[in-house]
């Protein structure tokens, strides 16, 4: 009766709100899918009436209850079962005044050269861990979708079980009419976003809801990434696929800036998230930017655990941007926390035989080595600044050691440490063929993260004496326990006599906190305030 009420023009031009909150209510208690589709279907004729000029206020609180209505209504019509899990398809639904036709067009189901794939609501998910719950309020059933390469070709820097934000739409045709007539036709649309995008309706930009938040935290929680934390420090190898050791949790796009970030030991790229979460929902930042993630087996010589970042940085930029086109590739910025801070600075270094000369009383190219083992030992000594970093910021490094890493309890961790079969092989060929040219250090065999960043090392000595490539700018962020002043006070891993170094551009200490300061606001702002400096320097 208010149906028919309603398509027969007797009710006030509210009235559709009305009837949404009514369909949707008596969905919830027995009515289902066509109530539910009832309800969006309501929504969207007194959010888009005829007549806009008939539309809601925008300060009319029922403008935002009709958009929840729509919204809810929207994600619960499409669920599979009772589960989080969303089918978007084409076809005729009953409604209960007729039917609804669906249409999908199948290019809506891809992003940027990859297929959007097993959609999932975000509406009920619970999230925690997160200090900030990013929601951007508009219109639309927020969801969370997998995404795949298409036609199984290569993903590029996309994560392979990357969960990204999309917001599903049901936009009806020529509603008013054919609400009278009891067939109606309307298109499910699919928009991947942040936040940042809108549709048109009418002659009105309608901003899409979304919830990028609950994306990260769904991705996380399926990653069983955490799980992996121990066994990257231990294992050598193979605990990290090589398509997962640098990634980004959206496809490439040229313009933007990378930010890569790079963890500390028995950690894991999980542990930005929170900053992450933060920076990437920044509207003056994720324009401009593209995050992306390096993983490492840990206990691994920091040399090699380097050696495999500054690859895997020069192949992703030049598998992307074979033609040197875009030049914000050629801009990166480079984060690293604690040992992940060693392997940043090597980015931005040039070594010469300095490494080397740390294992071998011989120049490399007189050592008596296979042709294969001489290139590998080249790559791993002789390391050179990549010309596309321009700008690294160090998170609680230990520059010249760790005074945990120099204890008795983390040396005896270490001996459980596995080295890669690769540094393993390059080790034992150098020992056979010229043992007279190897120092009394490296005849011990391959050293540990451990060994490395334990203070007076070889290795770390070397790195702290070697200058930041000129025309880099470098910054630190340094916690200590205590208040001001830092000198002498540590972060229950590093000094800050041994995070200090001179020639940074800016240093922050971030007072009463612990090592894994990723997350505390003062680092937060600090490395926000650095991308935005770094958008204005040429």
């Amino acid at each position: 009766m208010l149906h028919t009420a309603f398509i027969s023009g007797r009710l006030r031009p509210e009235a559709p709100v009305a009837l949404a909150e009514l369909a949707f209510g008596h969905a919830e208690r027995r009515g289902g899918r066509p109530y539910y589709l009832a309800a969006a279907l309501y929504a969207w004729a007194y959010l888009f009436p005829v007549d806009a000029r008939e539309g809601p206020d925008a300060y009319d609180p029922r403008k935002r209850l009709a958009c929840e209505l729509y919204n809810r209504a929207l994600t619960q019509a499409f669920k599979n079962g009772h589960g989080d899990d969303i089918g978007l398809r084409a076809g005729s639904l009953p409604l209960p005044f007729g039917s609804l036709d669906v249409t999908l067009d199948p290019a809506a189901l891809t992003w940027s050269g990859h297929r959007l794939t097993t959609f999932t609501s975000l509406q009920e998910l619970e999230v925690k861990g997160f200090p900030t719950y990013y929601r951007w309020p508009g219109l639309g059933a927020p969801l969370a979708a997998g995404v795949v390469a298409r036609d199984g070709r290569d993903a590029g820097i996309l994560a392979p079980r990357a969960r990204v934000p999309v917001t599903v739409v049901l936009k009806p045709v020529d509603l008013d009419r054919q609400l009278r007539v009891g067939r109606v036709q309307a298109s499910l649309e699919l928009y991947p976003g942040y936040g940042d995008q809108t549709i048109t309706v009418g002659d009105r930009r309608v901003p899409l809801e979304a919830e990028p938040t609950a994306a990260l935290a769904l991705g996380l929680s399926e990653a069983g990434i955490w799980t992996r934390e121990l066994a990257g420090f231990l294992n050598g190898g193979g605990v990290i696929q090589e398509n997962a050791r640098l990634v980004s949790t959206r496809p490439y796009r040229p313009g933007l800036v990378p930010v890569v970030f790079v963890h500390g030991t028995g950690s894991s790229a999980a542990r930005w998230a929170e900053l992450y979460n933060e920076l990437d929902n920044d509207p003056r930042l994720h324009d401009v930017y593209q995050f992306w993630f390096f993983s490492y087996e840990t206990g691994n010589p920091i040399i090699y655990s380097a050696m495999r970042l500054r690859e895997s940085l020069a192949q992703v930029v030049q598998q992307l941007d074979p033609d040197g086109a875009d030049p914000a590739l050629r801009r990166m910025v480079v984060i690293g926390h604690s040992q992940g801070g060693l392997l940043t600075k090597t980015t931005v270094v040039e070594s010469g035989d300095a490494f080397w000369r740390n294992v071998s009383r011989v120049p490399l190219d007189r050592v008596r080595l296979s042709d294969e083992t001489r290139q590998f030992a080249r790559r791993l000594a002789y390391v050179h600044p990549l010309p596309f970093v321009r700008r690294v910021i160090f998170v609680a490094t230990p520059h010249h050691g760790s005074y945990v890493a120099g204890g008795w309890l983390a040396h005896q961790a270490a001996r459980l440490v596995r080295a890669p079969g690769d540094v393993t092989a390059v080790v034992k060929e150098f020992a056979t063929l010229d043992r007279d040219a190897v120092t009394a250090e490296s005849l011990r065999g391959a050293p540990t993260a451990v060994d490395n960043m334990t203070p007076g090392n070889r290795f770390v000595r070397t790195l702290a004496a070697l200058p930041i490539a000129p025309g880099v700018s470098a910054h630190s962020i340094i916690p200590v326990k205590g208040g001001l002043p830092p000198i002498g006070q540590n972060d229950g891993v590093v000094a800050y006599d041994s995070a200090h170094i001179d020639g940074v551009e800016s240093e922050l200490v971030v007072e009463h906190q612990a090592h894994s300061c990723q997350a505390n606001p003062h680092t937060i702002a600090e490395i926000r305030r650095i991308l935005l400096e770094h958008l204005e320097t040429p």
